[in-house]
């Protein structure tokens, strides 16, 4: 180790870590969509036992609901999960499609 009036230490101290609040708030909403989900699946199942058993169309009904709710709140969950992955920074958004130059007129044959 070197003395003198330079002498330290060469790495600085890392900066605090903080909350990312956007990936705590989708990260819950995912898990409650998750939750969600198997509720309604096994509603649906439940309903559907039911309604095989004879209860009536009300029990259909109710098993068609339960159905549709379980596909939506799978495809939100599964969008959050994309927008958790570009929180965190594990995926980058898609490039724009605006191109960086103009297009010529008339097209590629007209340019030459």
């Amino acid at each position: 180790m070197s003395t003198g009036k330079r002498a330290g230490s060469r790495r600085s101290t890392p900066p605090p870590r903080t909350i990312n609040k956007t990936a705590l708030f989708l990260g819950a909403a995912m898990t409650f969509c998750v939750i969600a989900w198997g509720y309604l699946v096994y509603a649906a199942i439940d309903f559907g036992t039911a309604a095989r058993g004879g209860s009536g169309g009300s029990a259909w009904l109710f098993m068609a609901l339960a159905s549709l709710g379980a596909i939506a709140c799978l495809f939100i969950g599964l969008l959050l999960i994309a927008r958790l992955m570009r929180a965190l920074g594990i995926t980058s958004p898609p490039p724009s499609d605006a191109p960086s130059e103009p297009r010529p007129v008339g097209g590629k044959r007209a340019a030459r």
